[in-house]
């Protein structure tokens, strides 16, 4: 079923404007930083939420059409998997997924199938008798997908999913989400929309991304591709990613403050238009505040340390008070490096980049 939304919506000094699709047997995930509009276009599709104008449809069926179409939630055919598996506390496991056929109808025998099936699918067999006190917050949260699914939707919403899950269970649970949502995709024309602010948690479940802002689309395209080339400070910065604004210019960019950045420009960078350059922290050297870098042609600029975190087996470090496009720049380093340069904050550096690791691309209003 493929769905498709036109929402136009007002609240107080908020307002939401936006337009996609995600085709029948696809994931699309929502990213944008709080704020942004990403829970009340779930809210509207769900149909807690009705917009001042557009429509909501799935496979062709109007779940809302403004001023006069408006499906309740309970006969919209959408499944929904939040942060909080919201399990009833008195029914047992099996009776918590069974509910959502049983809702719609459904025979006691045939939901109480349907749930067995479901949870043999999300490998929570095993807990068919306890009831959700006796669960574990990965075992929980299993057993409320296996019911989000049992109810047989035409669309899936999951709302941050993984976000209150500890580090040991969210990479459980993503990979069987993966594992459910692409079998499901296979073979059935379910439309999922995933809201989540992990990059990873997109890169592993969506096949397309939307990026919200203010209420409305600056990014949408293939997953890896948003990701891998993002065209907002947001998208950047979930990517891992440093991202400079300006203008394109001769092949490079020319930031606000007149300085430039040497890259390698897309195919559709056009000179005088707004673009960004985007490049990994694992491609900043750093040197000392008195030695500036020499060598081959790089971008380098003087900033200030303003913090040094763990990440992973190396430590980034995070500039502040930059020179030019050197404010707010992360490089990773090793912690012999750090320890070797004396690092830590407010101390002065340089910072290098080879043009080779920049890669410049355009910006507009929206892009995709």
């Amino acid at each position: 079923m493929t769905l498709r939304a036109e929402l136009e919506l007002s609240r107080g000094e908020f307002a939401l404007s936006t337009t996609f699709d995600v085709p029948a047997g696809t994931v699309l995930a929502l990213l944008g930083p709080n704020g942004s509009g990403k829970s009340t276009v779930l809210g509207c599709l769900a149909g807690l939420l009705r917009p001042d104008r557009g429509a909501v449809t799935l496979g062709g069926r109007a779940l809302t059409r403004t001023p006069r179409v408006d499906v309740p939630p309970h006969r919209r055919g959408v499944g929904l998997l939040a942060q909080d598996p919201l399990l009833f506390p008195h029914l047992s496991v099996l009776d918590n997924v069974a509910f959502a056929p049983r809702s719609r109808g459904t025979s006691r025998s045939r939901s109480r199938e349907l749930a067995r099936h479901w949870l043999s699918e999300v490998d929570a067999a095993e807990f068919a008798e306890r009831r959700p006190a006796q669960l574990s917050g990965g075992q929980a949260q299993r057993v409320a997908l296996a019911r989000a699914l049992a109810g047989e939707p035409e669309l899936l919403l999951l709302d941050e999913p993984l976000a209150a899950l500890d580090v040991d269970a969210a990479p459980a649970i993503r990979g069987l989400l993966r594992r459910v949502l692409r079998a499901a995709g296979a073979r059935s024309a379910r439309a999922t929309v995933l809201v989540t602010h992990d990059p990873l948690d997109a890169l592993a479940l969506a096949d397309h991304v939307v990026v919200l802002a203010d209420g409305g689309i600056v990014e949408r395209g293939v997953t890896r591709d948003v990701l891998a080339a993002p065209r907002t400070a947001f998208t950047a910065r979930i990517a891992g990613l440093n991202l400079v604004t300006g203008t394109a210019e001769g092949g490079a960019l020319r930031t606000a403050s007149g300085g430039v950045v040497s890259g390698v420009p897309a195919p559709d960078v056009v000179d005088g238009g707004p673009a960004v350059a985007v490049f990994s922290p694992g491609s900043v050297a750093v040197y000392p505040g008195d030695a500036a870098p020499a060598g081959s042609p790089r971008n380098s600029a003087t900033g200030v340390v303003a913090a040094l975190e763990p990440h992973g087996p190396v430590v980034r470090l995070r500039t502040e008070d930059g020179d030019d496009w050197a404010d707010g720049v992360a490089a990773d380093l090793t912690p012999a490096a750090v320890a070797e340069l004396a690092l830590e904050p407010g101390t002065p550096v340089w910072l290098s980049v080879k043009a080779a690791a920049v890669a410049i691309h355009p910006v507009g209003d929206e892009i995709g």
